[in-house]
Parts: C-alpha cells; structure tokens; sequence
C-alpha cells in the first residue's frame, strides 16, 4: 500500500532519520523526521498559480505541538490544543528566517509550511529539527528552492563544544546556540551565552557550520531517493515602457530624495515623487483611457520597479561610495540619549533614544504569586522574569489595531530577554519576580535593541542587582558579489533595504544574546568576524552613555514596591507553623496582609506591601518555629485556669504548666484566688523533659 522511501544517519551520538511515502501522501512534500524518539512531519504545498501583482513572498510556516506527543494533557477548559503557545510561535519564526532567503527572486506562488510533532522524548528539541525537517520536504518537492539548508544546536561545557546538546546538558551549558545554513554559507544565527567573548562565539558558529554540511550532503542523498522533479520558473521581466520612463526621468530626483536626512522627511520626499512621477508616465501613456480602465498590472510594476530602483541607488551609495542616507559612516553610531525615573509610580523606569528610535522601557517588582507558568512538551516551570514588547501603530506615525501581540512582538520580546537574563541575580539574591515592559513610542530601527538597553537601566532604577549594564546593536549588510560593507547602527531603511539584520546584544564583558536574519543566501566567516568586531566597538561606546545615566542598582527599592523577605527554618518546624488545616499561618496572614509562601525544603519567603508589615510578619513567623529553651524566660498569657495551676501561653503555639507550686514564694491555696485568664507576666521555663514546658514564676521573683 506505502512506497516508503527512508534514509538514515548517526548524527551526534544518535540516529537521524529521514522517510517519505507512508503519511501525508497528497502534501507536495512530506517527510517524517524522527532523532532519536522524537518525530515530526515537516510538509509543504503551493498554490495552484503565481499571485500577481504583488512585491513579497507568501510563505507560512506554522510549528504545531501536540502535547500527547510527550504523554501530555493540554491545559485549559475545553483540554485540547488551541493557538500556539509563545514557544511554538518562536519556533516557527526561527524557521522561517533561514528558509525565506532560499526561494528565487520574484517567486510569489503561495507557500506553506507546516511542521508537527507527533513524538517528544526530552531529549531531542525540535527547534533545528524544524528547519532540516522542512528544508527536505522542499527538496523533494517540485517548488523551487536554493537549498538544502540544515541547523544546529551548539552548547559549550568545561570549554568543549557539544553538538545536540539535551535540555539537561544546557543547564550546565554557557551557550544556547542555534546556527542555520548551507553547506557554503551561514544564514541564521540565534543564541545566548554567558557572556561570551566574540572569538569564542565565532568558533561555535564555525563548528555548528562544519555539522550542518553533513545533514546538508544528508538531504541531498535523500533528494536522490523521493525528489521530484521541479517545475519551471522563470523571473518575471520589468515591463520595458514602466523601467524606461522611470529610469529616464526618475534617476536623479530620486537619488537626492533618498539622501534627506530625517525619516519623515525623507519618506514624505519620496512619496511626492512617486506620485508626480505616476502622474506624469499616466499622462504620457494612458492620456484617453478612463483612470478605472488603466490596466493595474501595469500600475503595479511602476510602484514595485519605482521601489526597486530606490533600493538599488540607496545600497549602491552605501556599498561603492560609503555614504549612508542619514550622514554617518559606515561604522558610527546615532546620536544617544539614556535617562531613567522616567515616570513617578513604576518601581523603576528609564527612557533609552537612538537616533529616531526611542523605548520607554519600566520594571515591576512582585511576588511568587506573579511568576509566569511555561507549559510546552517539556516539563512545566515558573519564570521569575520575564520581558514584554510592544510595538505601537503611533510609533511609526501610522494608524493601526491595538490588541495581542504579533510574532514580530513576541520575538524581539525573547530576544530582549534573553540578553537579559544572564545578568540577572539568583532568587537567593533577590526573591523577587521581574517583569520588564518596553513600549516602543519612536521606531527608526534596531527597537529590539533599544529594549535591552532601557531594560537594563530600568532594572537599575528600581533596585534589582543586575550585575553590569547590557547593551544592544544591530549590524547591517550590503552585499553585489563579492563587494561587501557591514554597518554599524542600521536604521528601518538600511534594514529593509540590506542583506542582513545582525542583532548583538551583551556587557563590556561579553557577549549575552546574538539574533541574525539575512535576505541572500548566506554570509562568510569574515562578514560575521568584521560585524561581531565593529558591533564590539559599538557596544563599549553605547554602555558609556548607559553608564552615565545610572552605573550601579540603587541601594533602596522604590517607596512603593512591595517587601520581600526570605529565612530558613528546620523542615520539622513546617507543620507547627502552618498548624491544623493552616490555622497558624492563616492567622498571621490574617493579621498582616501578608502573602506567604513556604517550600517543602523550609524555605519560607514572605511578601508584604510595606516595610513595617515585613517586620511584624517576620517577627511573628520567627516566634512560631523558635524553639523553647530551658533557662529563658518568656511573656506568657494564662490560657486556662486549672485546680492545680495554669496553662500559659509563651509563644504561639507553645503552651506550657504553670504549677500552683512555682506562682509564688508563698503558699497558694486555690489558683483562681491569684491568677485569672487573660492575665500576662514573665514566667520562667524550668523543664521540657518529654515535651512537656514546665514554667515558673517564683523563681523569676528569686
């Protein structure tokens, strides 16, 4: 019934394998990729015809997870897999980004991807799977595609590189590299890394590279096996009348228009140009055609060639005369301006400007209670920080929809992050959980960038003992064969319009977070060594400003933020102080407006919305636990009057006997005559053989 085709290889100490044939037979390609027992189907399809008219490539790429594929139940009401979660998404725009460049120029069919994993076994991500998955389900398709492309996972232990390093192994890892590419060139870059110098990351790049020439010559054999044959495209040719007239008369005007200096200016100057030049070439060619019959092919290729020939002056003023639109050179950052308590209320805030790009970054402090729950194919856990990115319609000066964040959101929020994270104290340090929120009110470029930066001044301002500053840069390219020139700071033209989007982000000790997208089909060694280095020299210089805003985490939280506390007390001592069916610890939340939180290894940790609740909290859970010793003498509280004596109370839940032979010197006849309950004084603890507290006053008297 199946014509199974599969092939096999070891790949990192266990077995990859490729199969087509058996399931998703309609898809145009389909392949089953399992490593070790973790499995995925990677399919493709295209439209039945090119969409016309239009300047972009449609391709999709959705990653599903089912979570029975690692003995899982979804979560939620309706318990079944609903919108992907934020991993999935990240999942599937680190995907996308190494495939997209590999399609020819002008190929507009409609194309989707969709990757599911059917089979997790914890010890196999799916991330590069992903993409080697359905680099072949292109190849063996009948659509067009420059590849095979493959990734990678690099981790680095005790100094070694380790390729497919499992999640248990990345705990211990200082790098979390992902690394895409050919077998000539790399063409997706994403990581981050304990402060990694720029040689060292260079190196694991290099050897994920050297790796991902063997699963590309993998998926050339299996091309050989299940390929199909691929159908004929051609690159669509400019209409001559539309590239005449605009070559001829919109050249030069366009080439000092995309030389204005401010963005507004600059975008407002070439779209008035547009318009008179599609006026004019309307006028010239289509004078006694009514506007509505104006063919809209034609109108089409005027915008895209227009578009066109402004990409191609702005790059070739770049890359054979230096000179960028804005002024600067090649290697010079805009102009920066970092400040922070940006706003009264926020437990810290800051305000980071580059050029035409601004964040207004601020961080929250809370409690546990305020971790975020992470649920994937992997075993659940809490995050004690976490960033959010938003990316506002007015922050480009345009109109838009204000709602959930988009993929693009979500990545330069991870991104952001990560580079983040590996500054950020241990909960031993600092119990606190961190939120992060980078609202973007100016966009010229490299936004996720200016979030790091306003993150972690932000993050200063409010107290939290980040150990250094962390800055971000993204890098730029400009490549025609083997002319090249690497740019330092881009903005939004030079990124919509360059070949790469180098983002390095980390302290003046070392590299934190690294995030490369590229639109050729890939990039040497020495690009990425030149880019790591003037990205370096660009990251002492930003931090310098940083530094003079704010260059160490303010002593004193923010009058506002909440209180956190944390002690140890003596696994025994857990029951006593959470009481019969939390009676004790109820009470003292009860008492203090506290929240509290206890761990099965006594580690309590004690959140308050002020100072002087801390202290009685405090105060009050260290009475609980303490233990009574001989000798001391205690306040105690007459809880029970009895014929012969009285039960005190010395500590919370700590009652002992008070013996009518130890209330006084003198001789007491009946207890009711001198104690009553309520009555407080200090009594002295004289015994606790058998757990039993035997108190006394007289001895205090003598």
């Amino acid at each position: 019934m199946f014509e199974e085709k599969k092939l096999e290889i070891e790949f990192a100490g266990r077995k990859l394998s490729l199969s087509t044939g058996k399931f998703a037979r309609q898809s145009n390609g389909a392949v089953m990729v399992k490593y070790g027992d973790t499995v995925m189907l990677s399919t493709v399809n295209r439209g039945k015809e090119p969409r016309v008219g239009i300047d972009f490539f449609p391709l999709t790429i959705d990653y599903i997870e089912k979570y029975y594929a690692a003995g899982k139940f979804p979560g939620g009401f309706n318990k079944r897999e609903a919108r992907p979660s934020t991993d999935a998404t990240l999942i599937a725009r680190l995907t996308d980004r190494p495939l997209r460049p590999m399609f020819p120029e002008g190929f507009t069919y409609e194309v989707q991807i969709v990757n599911t994993v059917f089979s997790y076994d914890g010890e196999n991500a799916t991330e590069a799977l992903s993409i080697t998955g359905a680099s072949a389900a292109l190849m063996i398709s009948d659509i067009p595609f420059l590849g095979p492309v493959a990734s990678v996972c690099v981790g680095r232990i005790n100094g070694e590189f380790v390729l497919n390093p499992t999640p248990k192994q990345l705990e211990e890892s200082e790098l979390n590299l992902k690394v895409a590419g050919t077998k000539d060139a790399i063409n997706m870059v994403e990581s981050g890394s304990k402060e990694m110098d720029e040689e060292t990351m260079l190196q694991a790049i290099m050897f994920g590279h050297k790796n991902i020439k063997i699963l590309c010559e993998f998926q050339e054999e299996f091309v050989k096996l299940a390929g199909k044959e691929k159908i004929t495209f051609t690159k669509p040719e400019t209409n001559p009348l539309v590239k005449g007239f605009i070559d001829e008369n919109g050249t030069e005007k366009l080439k000092e228009a995309v030389l204005k200096v401010g963005k507004q200016e600059r975008q407002d100057t070439v779209d008035a140009l547009k318009a008179e030049l599609t006026e004019k070439f309307v006028a010239e060619n289509f004078a006694d055609v009514e506007a509505e019959e104006i063919p809209k092919e034609i109108m089409d290729e005027f915008k895209m060639y227009y578009d066109k020939l402004m990409k191609k002056l702005v790059r070739d003023s770049i890359l054979y005369h230096k000179h960028r639109v804005d002024g600067r050179k090649t290697d010079e950052l805009r102009e920066l301006y970092a400040e922070v308590g940006s706003l009264p209320m926020p437990h810290g805030s800051a305000m980071f400007t580059r050029g035409e790009t601004q964040a207004l970054v601020t961080t929250t402090l809370g409690s546990k209670s305020n971790e975020q729950l992470v649920d994937t194919l992997n075993e659940e856990y809490y995050k004690k920080f976490y960033l959010h990115y938003n990316f506002p319609a007015y922050s480009v000066g345009e109109t838009g929809r204000n709602g959930a964040p988009g993929r693009r959101e979500l990545g330069h929020g991870s991104l952001a992050e990560r580079a983040l994270s590996y500054v950020m104290p241990s909960e031993e340090e600092f119990p606190y959980t961190v939120r992060v929120v980078s609202d973007i009110t100016e966009s010229n470029g490299s936004s996720s960038q200016a979030s790091i930066c306003g993150g972690s001044l932000a993050l200063m301002d409010a107290g939290v003992p980040i150990r250094e500053h962390v800055a971000g840069i993204a890098m730029g390219l400009i490549k025609e064969n083997e002319e090249f020139t690497v740019l330092t700071d881009i903005m939004g033209l030079e990124d919509h319009l360059g070949d790469m989007d180098f983002k390095v982000a980390g302290t003046k000790s070392g590299i934190t977070a690294l995030q490369m997208d590229i639109k050729i089909t890939g990039i040497t060694e020495e690009i990425m060594r030149i880019a790591l280095n003037q990205a370096h020299k660009a990251r002492i210089q930003i931090l310098k400003v940083m530094n003079a805003a704010i260059s160490e985490p303010r002593e004193d939280l923010a009058a506002n933020a909440p209180r956190i506390h944390q002690l140890q007390i003596a696994t025994d001592k857990i029951g006593g102080l959470i009481g019969p069916g939390g009676k004790n610890i109820k009470k003292i939340v009860e008492d203090t407006g506290a929240l509290i939180d206890i761990t099965d290894d006594g580690k309590v940790s004690i959140f308050c919305a002020d100072l002087e609740g801390l202290k009685l909290t405090v105060q009050r859970i260290t009475d609980q636990v303490k233990d009574v010793e001989v000798g001391e003498i205690y306040r105690g509280k007459v809880v029970k009057v009895m014929n012969f004596g009285a039960f005190m109370q010395i500590l919370p839940g700590k009652e002992g006997l008070l013996h009518v032979s130890e209330i006084s010197k003198e001789r007491v006849e009946k207890v009711e005559d001198v104690l009553k309950e309520g009555d407080e004084f200090d009594v002295k603890v004289i015994s606790t053989e058998k757990g039993k507290i035997s108190l006394s006053k007289k001895r205090i008297l003598d």
